[in-house]
């Protein structure tokens, strides 16, 4: 089904462009095939008067409401553009703030969902804002807020010098924690994409462009869609806007939308623009192939992942199911830490104080049973756990090992790591012993600890992992 366009301007360089989006029975997998959906992707050259950028983003949702957009995408910094580089940070503002109130009345208004691709979101604590993406619902209620992972930092002498670490901040994901212990916990929590009306979106601000691994993750989560609102500079954008959103749809098999400021928004800033669309086989907006190209040429079943793989720092909620160990279910109470395939659990009977278990939550008999993914997991999720015990327990050195077999000393048939802290004097100063205690850990004549007891230092490695 061919896109089609629909070029509104309202100044020398804004516009809004009109695309319809087609995901199959393919490309939505479980979910039934949709209709086309039409989006609106707005162009604009903000500045840092806000009442000048409302009354334009105003005529574009009056435009998208017009033409029956589904969804309307507005670009990173669609609330201002600072002409200081203390104006990003004086001006900022929370998700409570009037300015956001009117879009999102607007969308409750005419039933319209908005991509809002980045806003000076101000932190309470008083440190530099975030810059956030949020998704708001024709209910005018947020979906999704992603908290840009990616800082652009770029000086080319005599061209631009634009550094967003100076009045900026990354997302939670890269959180600068100062307390000894929190320290090796920094939260790692990946945004979902976000169902919407058409369809699954992943979430990114600009420079995530660049860095291909977080599109991947995205993709592997579900998206259909990949967004990446833009305030490109003039000299990046020649050499690389393009090809990077054709790259990011053609190796993912993703739409990608991209929202843009253009132009000049004072003398010390400006703006590539070309905002666009491009379908998964890579033709920008225009252009739209009737492929099914996750069907036809299903490039993500040809990864070789016995040779490379991706792997995440992803938190995930422990839940209220118990996770199996081999034939016995871990209640949640015990478990203080859980990843993408991982889980991290107090011990019933350690073998010194601290002696936790990581175990995947497929329940395997063999590490080698696990695919590299869920290996790579499996271990990052105990070094994770090994920086807490040691911070927490005051030592700097640890037993890490895997019983794998019955003639290695492994008596519960599911794949675990053993992680315990170690201080001097541990079992006489014979610091092997360790693995015969292990072999028979579970089979001596010592009473195992009470639920109460693990529940109380399961509590305890869950608040510090989690702050």
């Amino acid at each position: 089904m061919p896109i089609s366009v629909l070029m509104n301007r309202s100044g020398p360089h804004q516009c809004m462009q009109c695309a319809r989006l087609l995901i199959s029975r393919a490309m939505a997998s479980t979910t039934s095939a949709r209709s086309p959906a039409l989006i609106g992707v707005c162009q604009m050259t903000n500045s840092n008067d806000m009442e000048v950028n409302w009354k334009v983003a105003q005529g574009f949702i009056e435009r998208a409401v017009e033409r029956k957009c589904k969804m309307l995408f507005f670009p990173e910094c669609f609330d201002f553009v600072g002409v200081q580089k203390e104006d990003q940070i004086t001006m900022a503002f929370d998700e409570s703030d009037s300015f956001l109130t009117r879009f999102r009345d607007a969308a409750k208004q005419h039933g319209l969902w908005m991509s809002l691709g980045g806003f000076h979101n101000k932190d309470p604590s008083g440190s530099l804002p975030w810059n956030s993406h949020i998704v708001i619902d024709s209910s005018g209620e947020t979906r999704a807020r992603y908290d840009k992972l990616h800082l652009f930092d770029l000086e080319i002498p005599g061209k631009v010098r634009l550094m967003e670490s100076e009045f900026s901040k990354a997302g939670k994901e890269n959180v600068e924690l100062h307390n000894k212990v929190d320290i090796y916990c920094a939260l790692h929590q990946m945004v979902p994409p976000v169902s919407t009306p058409i369809g699954n979106l992943g979430l990114s601000i600009c420079y995530d462009l660049r860095f291909p691994e977080l599109s991947i993750w995205n993709r592997k989560a579900g998206a259909h869609i990949l967004s990446f609102p833009s305030g490109f500079t003039l000299t990046t954008g020649l050499a690389h806007w393009e090809s990077l959103l054709r790259a990011r749809a053609i190796e993912n098999q993703c739409y990608v939308v991209a929202a843009a400021q253009t132009g000049v928004h004072n003398p010390k800033r400006s703006s590539y623009g070309h905002a666009m669309v491009v379908d998964p086989w890579g033709a920008v907006i225009g252009q739209c192939s009737e492929r099914e190209i996750r069907k036809t040429q299903p490039v993500f079943a040809h990864r070789r992942s016995d040779l490379y793989s991706l792997h995440v720092n992803e938190r995930r909620e422990i839940g209220n199911e118990s996770l199996p160990f081999g034939k016995f279910p871990i209640p949640p109470s015990q478990i203080f830490y859980r990843s993408a395939h991982s889980y991290a659990f107090v011990n019933l009977k350690p073998v010194l104080d601290g002696h936790v278990l990581v175990a995947p939550c497929k329940q395997v008999d063999r590490l080698t049973d696990l695919t590299d993914e869920e290996t790579a997991d499996l271990f990052c999720l105990a070094k994770k756990v090994q920086k807490m015990l040691e911070a927490q327990h005051g030592v700097d050195s640890s037993t890490i090992c895997v019983q794998d077999g019955p003639q290695s000393g492994q008596t519960i048939k599911h794949v675990h790591v053993h992680i315990l802290p170690r201080r001097k004097g541990d079992f006489g100063g014979s610091t092997d012993t360790v693995y015969a205690e292990l072999a028979k850990h579970d089979r001596d004549d010592r009473p195992p600890r009470t639920n109460e007891q693990m529940s109380v230092e399961a509590a305890r490695y869950r608040k510090i992992m989690n702050e």
